[in-house]
């Protein structure tokens, strides 16, 4: 099933058994991976008035039993253990609540569906392009409700300044800036392989993704520079600004084409992806989105902002500009850039309620961010790492050169040069990564390939890489 024929399938309810099990009852939630989300979504589910967390998962026996333990004063204790798949069977639980690294969300969404039970999946929802796909199939074919952690979909702020816009009060919206200005650090450097903590099952933590010794200080968080688990920033904190990016610009639908170029700067580690980087997406109103992980400066104490954003976007118009922030709402600025009006973030409805509201009413439709728009924002952040990884590097001049048809492109890489420059970063020593520019296909739902093996042939390659059995994403017709 290709993606288009996914995200175009008709949003259909889950059978009625479950709407009558589950309208007025307790509704049981197991949470997998309990880590910096998941400790929050916790803290989330056991303050919710008719649910209740039945099961604990983690690989990590020192984690699990820190947080079973806090949940212990429960009625009933819920199920402890390190393998999703005894959660699974374990009937009650209802939903599963999915906080593990990147490279497990489909696999673990898909094996879900199978067993019946719906599934709040934290961003991104898919760690590749082809696993999305699979679990769009998996929610249609199995009739689950399943909700991305995209929670600005539920901002009650953002959903008034969408409709201000869109009823023309600020004239054409001309183009949609995505900033992701926040600060990463050097993870550090090792010199060989490291040992796994006595409290972590490697092999489960791994999952899908290659058995390979561990060449970094830490296994938990770190794992989102490396590319065969994380998706660097422009998927980790990134993804949430790409989906209001893709939302305000109207754009349902993958890009024509992308371009993304940058680097790893101001320090060596044993990080794989991009700290720096800015993308350009193709659509009818273009997407530039930014990420920085240094400070402004060398030794300054604060990132980087343009009107006050840093994590954030900028819906520019004819008529002025509208800025959202990570908190939710934002700010209208007139041309003068002047502040003419307010969309507090305040009394906003929680995106975990909006999930299980629709696991009670079993209309998918009720969902604020369905899987299906989960997959084509993670589809974004995929699209800007492919085009990236499949790039050359080049000197300032030549890639400016390249740029020169883009304006509004090439002066946020110019931008982009001066922070480097600021952080005493030389790009005479450190070249730039010029990524390739890869046409996609939204019908065909694949990279263009005009020759025989040509970089969208390898972009469609690296789109899904081999899974190590037991943990093989399945296909789902």
């Amino acid at each position: 099933m290709s993606l288009a024929g996914g995200l175009a399938s008709t949003v259909r309810s889950a059978p009625a058994s479950l709407h009558r099990k589950n309208a007025g009852g307790t509704i049981g939630v197991g949470i997998v991976g309990l880590g910096r989300k998941g400790s929050q979504l916790i803290e989330t589910f056991a303050s919710m008035k008719g649910v209740r967390i039945t099961a604990l998962c983690d690989v990590d026996r020192e984690v699990l039993a820190l947080y079973t333990g806090k949940l212990n004063d429960q009625p009933t204790r819920p199920q402890s253990c390190i393998d999703v798949r005894k959660m699974l069977d374990n009937r009650d639980v209802d939903a599963v609540i999915i906080a593990t690294p990147n490279h497990w969300h489909a696999l673990m969404t898909i094996w879900a569906c199978q067993a019946g039970k719906d599934v709040y999946v934290e961003k991104p929802v898919s760690h590749n392009f082809w696993e999305g796909r699979q679990m769009i199939a998996a929610a249609r074919r199995y009739n689950r409700i399943v909700q991305a952690g995209t929670q600005n979909r539920s901002s009650l702020a953002l959903r008034e300044a969408l409709e201000y816009i869109r009823a023309g009060n600020l004239g054409r919206v001309i183009q949609v800036r995505g900033l992701c200005y926040d600060e990463r650090p050097s993870i550090g450097k090792t010199n060989g392989p490291q040992p796994i903590p006595e409290a972590i099952n490697y092999d489960l933590w791994t999952g899908p993704a290659p058995l390979e010794p561990l060449f970094r200080r830490r296994v938990h968080y770190d794992w989102h520079w490396f590319w065969t688990t994380g998706n660097g920033n422009i998927g980790n904190q990134g993804v949430h600004q790409l989906d209001v990016c893709r939302w305000f610009a109207g754009q349902d639908q993958l890009p024509k084409s992308v371009v993304s170029l940058g680097g790893r700067y101001g320090y060596e580690d044993d990080g794989q992806t991009p700290n720096t980087q800015v993308a350009l997406f193709d659509y009818p109103v273009p997407i530039i989105f930014e990420v920085r992980g240094l400070m402004e400066s060398k030794g300054a104490a604060a990132m980087d902002h343009i009107l006050g954003v840093r994590v954030g976007f900028l819906v520019e118009c004819e008529g002025g500009v509208f800025t959202g922030g990570k908190a939710g709402g934002g700010w209208v600025y007139d041309k003068d850039k002047k502040r003419v009006k307010q969309f507090a973030a305040a009394g906003e409805e929680t995106h975990v309620q909006n999930f299980i509201d629709a696991v009670r009413s079993r209309n998918i439709g009720d969902l604020k961010a369905e899987v299906r728009e989960g997959v084509v924002s993670a589809g974004l952040s995929h699209m800007a790492n492919l085009s990236y990884r499949l790039g050359r590097q080049s000197d300032t001049a030549s890639a400016l050169e390249m740029l020169e048809s883009q304006p509004e492109f090439r002066e946020a890489v110019e931008r982009m040069y001066r922070h480097l420059a600021a952080n005493e970063v030389n790009l005479t020593e450190h070249w730039l990564k010029v990524g390739a520019h890869l046409e996609f296909n939204p019908g065909q739902n694949q990279f263009v390939s005009r020759s025989s093996y040509d970089l969208g042939d390898w972009a469609n390659l690296m789109s899904k890489p081999p899974y190590r059995p037991p943990f093989v994403v399945p296909e789902v017709a």
